[in-house]
């Protein structure tokens, strides 16, 4: 209940703020010359598991599909749901398993385009932790870096090592960011361990400063970490959006449909050749290191597997404090669609 409380409280406050204009109503979406105006917040911009959005933009997908799209860079994804329920933004390029949590907090949000079956996500063990600390047992008393808090890095923690049998007071949560901040926080004792994503894992891996705990870029070691599948970063939107525009929508599903086979069918080179060359400011070659550890992450076609948010619902109903109380309501079939990318890939055929 608290946890519905302090949403409620955020939203009135936001719309204090925005009295000028008066809070949006989150169905509308801007028309500029018979374009729809979308603006799409994005859990980070340089991180590759967050790679489509970024490279649909690139390879002109969005316009190609009659759509002006706006992406816009936020540190992590557990503050994005808020722009949402204001109206100030669109839709989130961020990870499936915030749709559940705001389910649990009476938000509906839905995933139209899953880009990944995996987190994509890295447990780093720092340089000087590495021999004592080999698994999730080994958390107790540990400083364990997450993005932010309730973002999914955090669940995900709570995750590895609730099934260690550890409770979150048995371990201390470190708020550790991301790129230069997380590499600050392990290398000057912040954190003994924490969860990333390349090129971060690529930088501090080639560097010695850390070594890998657990990879969940993959399949296998998702499987072997989570017990299943563990779909991540996604498109999602405001049921109530998607339900008053579903021609919008398409036309989204279409543009990053297209992407994500395109990543299928060109290598690590070709696709950072595409992207802005400040990404790969600290060596090119890192960069594109960085692109063949994680870009097989993404499914090509964009379809939510039900085995995959079956194990998500299930994860968060065991070791997220919001969605625990409430997992035996949470309504699935809310929280994701594969209409439309069904459609766009029948369009591709």
């Amino acid at each position: 209940m608290r946890y519905r409380r302090r949403i409620a409280v955020v939203l009135l406050a936001i719309c204090a703020l925005l009295l000028a204009t008066g809070c949006r109503d989150s169905r509308r979406i801007p028309m500029v010359d018979g374009h729809p105006q979308i603006t799409i917040i994005v859990g980070g911009l340089e991180k590759v598991i967050y790679l489509p959005a970024m490279l649909t933009q690139r390879l002109d997908g969005f316009a190609r599909n009659g759509i002006d799209v706006k992406l816009i860079g936020q540190s992590s994804g557990s503050s994005a749901e808020l722009a949402l329920l204001t109206g100030e933004a669109q839709g989130v390029v961020g990870f499936y398993d915030h749709t559940i949590d705001m389910q649990s907090k009476d938000q509906c949000l839905r995933t139209v385009v899953q880009f990944a079956d995996v987190p994509g996500e890295v447990e780093l063990v720092s340089k000087s932790d590495a021999e004592s600390l080999t698994g999730p047992a080994d958390f107790r008393g540990r400083k364990l870096g997450v993005t932010s808090f309730g973002s999914s890095t955090d669940f995900i923690t709570q995750a590895l090592a609730g099934q260690a049998g550890l409770k979150p007071a048995d371990y201390s949560t470190v708020q550790a960011g991301a790129g230069q901040t997380f590499i600050s926080a392990m290398n000057h004792g912040g954190i003994d361990a924490g969860m990333t994503t390349d090129p971060t894992v690529a930088q501090m891996v080639r560097s010695g400063e850390a070594k890998v705990l657990l990879d969940m870029r993959t399949e296998a070691g998702t499987r072997a970490a989570l017990g299943g599948l563990y779909p991540a970063s996604s498109l999602y939107m405001r049921c109530d959006l998607v339900d008053a525009h579903p021609d919008i929508v398409q036309k989204l599903a279409d543009a990053f449909v297209q992407t994500l086979q395109w990543i299928k069918a060109h290598t690590a080179e070709e696709i950072a050749a595409k992207m802005p060359a400040q990404y790969a400011s600290g060596s090119k070659d890192l960069y594109i290191q960085s692109l063949r550890d994680s870009v097989g992450m993404f499914n090509g076609d964009g379809v939510m597997k039900p085995e995959g948010a079956q194990n998500v619902l299930s994860i968060l109903g065991n070791y997220s404090r919001s969605v625990k109380p409430v997992k035996d309501r949470i309504k699935l079939e809310q929280t994701y669609t594969n209409e439309f990318v069904q459609k766009a890939l029948e369009k591709r055929q």
